[in-house]
């Protein structure tokens, strides 16, 4: 016999389950997010200790508990130098490590997905031949080439490394100034100095734009050629219509939640929770036609990332930085790292010097060449500086920015600067300013967790003033 049940005891059931159920909701929450946080621990710790060979003491302090990361201090960490890992739990409930291999970096652990991290490599990468790396990069025999108040200019490093705002720290690590090919600035806050590896976030683009350049010089790839992904198998998927020259525009149209202040936005989560970026990139959904709207995207640049592996031998594509860029250039201590596919992390990953970094600028001040040899195929820093369609202000080119982040401007000087200069710009206020009309690269690494802490605009305007003589006509 059934019994019925009253209107007070089904609403009590359905609010008990709808209560379960927010409670496990909250909970899968809560455990994404400190999954999130122990692999940005560990990955971080990884890369700064075995990469930029700093004292753990130091990143955990100075890193990875300031501002808004103090959170992460309820994470425990550990570096292993046997076996190269460093790992971070969480009450012994959540574990995330990060493995280091010479001249590959850092990878997050995934089951079964080591292999590609361990890619073996025709010629051990730490052991190519490296062209010379001491500056000047070219020597003017005329004295008069090079003229800079060096007042004015000790003045611009002094505010590069002032803290105005103790609530908000600046916390610039490295700036190189380099005019006509000759370092006129330099400083480095200790215990940084310049053969300090340090990261660009997504001045990473900017070289992934290089290493395109590169293989289109080669034959390999072209702007034009459609971008062929496992993930878009039929062929009337209207994602098999993005180019190669849409991804570097951030014109695919696929959808990507680029969000830093959510730590589980796409961005946060293709970085640290997904083995494989590119695959995680490329699965999500198109949400304009390709070619129809501009939309910063982290994920493009490593779905561009796995075009340039397709377009090499498996044994090739470790090394090819090294071989198409970094050996060319004298970039000793560039590493860029791989995901645990094998894949570069082409949006974020890149750690170098800030004369390395500085080198890299050139290469696109000097249109491509170096030394004399063509490293970029001709017309390539136009493609860079071409203003991407429907970008406001005319803002983006291709990997390249062509105005600065509104977050890292005033306002006010930004419009004063050279209409020549274009950007690299990397989270914390990462930067490698490019002004080929003043024959001028700046270097600017630091971690400034506020980006309103850094206001480059201000930097650059002083820095100009400190150089003197005519602009070099466009």
């Amino acid at each position: 016999m059934l019994i019925p049940i009253g209107e007070p005891v089904r609403i009590i059931a359905i609010t008990a389950v709808l209560t379960l159920i927010l409670i496990g909701t909250g909970l899968h929450y809560l455990w994404e997010l400190i999954s999130i946080g122990a692999a940005y621990k560990a990955k971080v710790l990884c890369s700064d200790v075995f990469v930029s060979k700093r004292s753990p003491n130091d990143v955990l302090s100075s890193d990875l508990a300031v501002d808004d990361l103090a959170v992460l201090r309820s994470i425990d960490a550990t570096i292993d130098r046997t076996t190269q890992t460093a790992s971070a739990t969480f009450l012994g409930l959540i574990r995330q490590t990060a493995v280091y291999r010479s001249g590959l970096g850092c990878a997050l652990k995934f089951k079964d997905y080591d292999q590609g991290v361990f890619a073996q490599v025709d010629t051990p990468i730490n052991q190519l031949d490296t062209a010379e790396s001491r500056w000047p990069v070219k020597q003017s025999k005329d004295s008069s080439a090079v003229q800079v108040d060096q007042a004015l200019l000790d003045a611009a490093l002094d505010w590069a490394f002032s803290e105005p705002d103790p609530e908000h720290l600046r916390r610039t690590r490295a700036v190189v100034v380099v005019h006509r090919g000759q370092i006129v600035g330099e400083r480095y806050a200790p215990p940084f100095d310049r053969n300090t590896p340090l990261i660009g976030w997504s001045m990473t683009k900017s070289v992934v734009h290089a290493l395109v350049g590169v293989l289109i010089k080669e034959g390999k790839l072209s702007l034009t050629e459609q971008v062929l992904a496992p993930e878009w198998p039929e062929p009337n998927n209207r994602r098999s219509a993005i180019t190669v020259d849409h991804l570097l525009r951030m014109t695919s149209g696929i959808e990507f939640d680029e969000n830093y202040t959510n730590p589980l936005a796409d961005v946060t989560y293709m970085l640290l929770h997904t083995p494989d970026m590119a695959n995680y990139a490329a699965s999500k959904k198109l949400g304009a036609e390709p070619g129809s709207r501009w939309s910063y995207s982290s994920g493009t640049t490593n779905i561009l990332s796995r075009a340039i592996r397709r377009a090499l031998r498996d044994s090739d594509y470790p090394s090819f930085p090294h071989r198409a860029l970094f050996q060319p250039l004298g970039m000793t201590s560039a590493v860029l790292e791989l995901d645990a596919s094998g894949t570069f992390v082409g949006s974020s990953y890149m750690y170098a010097s800030a004369r390395d970094w500085a080198k890299f600028g050139l290469l696109y001040l000097q249109g491509g060449m170096w030394n004399g040899q063509r490293i970029l195929p001709e017309g390539w820093l136009q493609h860079a500086t071409t203003p991407t369609p429907n970008v406001p202000g005319n803002a983006f080119g291709a990997h390249f920015w062509l105005q600065i982040p509104n977050e890292y401007t005033t306002g006010g000087n930004a419009s004063q600067l050279p209409q020549d200069a274009f950007h690299a710009v990397g989270h914390e206020g990462q930067f490698v300013t490019i002004i080929p009309s003043r024959e001028l690269v700046v270097v600017r690494l630091g971690l400034s967790r506020y980006a309103s802490a850094w206001q480059h605009d201000t930097f650059l305007s002083k820095v100009l003033e400190a150089i003197k003589g005519s602009p070099v006509a466009n």
